[in-house]
């Protein structure tokens, strides 16, 4: 008999995307929480934050459950995602909008004109981006973002080849924090993704994915140093880290 696949609803989706996501990301809720803190510290009760590369919406959520005046506008270019996302923050009504647009295009922030944007985040997805790319993504911001607005992005910044004894303890981390969430039960990011996309109505979303990311390989990453150069040579007048834990970082900027 053929398998069957067990129907789950998008906030179920979700909480599965944050446990195997804490597979990969050790102290996964301590840096959320470090952003939560920078974003209560700075902001006023009543905000719009623009969430990059939101994926299924696991910051997004914890944005609008922590600010009940807080709204945020989330972006990505994964349709799988997306829809997700669109589902599963349905409940926050029209505190949240998602939105479809790719990063990599020059005309990216066009669906966000003539908005107000007090802070934007992201956790665990500019790394797709080159250094280049990056540096573009930053500059457009600065073009978007008011003074006194911020910049919090939550990543792993691996460090250099020549780091070889931090380079070697971070991996023997990563190791140590997937085996323990795989052997309690986690999914893979293989498992989730097989389980997300065999859903209902999904299969025209996975060709879309498909089509989209063909001719997307992976990038180079970019240390610590280059974002916190890239954010300032594109406008941001100071940037730093607000947390660290081996080489995952909340890099910080304010414009």
């Amino acid at each position: 008999m053929p398998e069957t696949t067990t129907t789950l609803s998008p906030r179920a989706l979700l909480e599965r995307w944050d446990a195997q996501q804490a597979a990969y990301v050790a102290h996964r809720e301590s840096r959320f929480q470090a952003m939560l803190d920078v974003l209560r510290l700075h902001l006023p009760a009543r905000f719009h934050a623009l969430d990059l590369a939101c994926g299924p919406g696991s910051l997004t959520d914890r944005i609008l459950r922590a600010f009940p005046g807080a709204r945020v506008t989330a972006v990505d270019y994964d349709p799988v995602l997306l829809r997700i996302a669109g589902e599963a923050l349905g409940e926050h009504g029209q505190r949240v909008t998602v939105v479809d647009t790719d990063l990599v295009r020059p005309d990216w922030a066009a669906p966000l004109a003539g908005e107000k944007i007090d802070a934007v985040v992201s956790s665990t997805a500019l790394h797709w981006l080159s250094p280049l790319q990056l540096l573009q993504v930053y500059t457009a911001l600065a073009d978007l973002m008011p003074a006194g607005a911020v910049f919090l992005n939550a990543d792993h910044l691996r460090y250099a080849p020549q780091q070889t004894a931090l380079k070697a303890l971070s991996e023997r981390h990563d190791a140590e924090v997937r085996r323990a969430a795989f052997e309690a039960g986690s999914d893979t990011w293989d498992e989730w993704f097989a389980l997300a996309t065999a859903q209902p109505g999904m299969a025209p979303l996975v060709i879309e994915r498909e089509l989209r990311f063909a001719e997307r390989p992976p990038q180079p990453l970019a240390p610590l140093h280059f974002h916190l150069s890239a954010l300032r040579t594109a406008g941001f007048t100071e940037a730093g880290t607000v947390w660290q834990y081996l080489d995952d970082h909340v890099v910080f900027a304010r414009r």
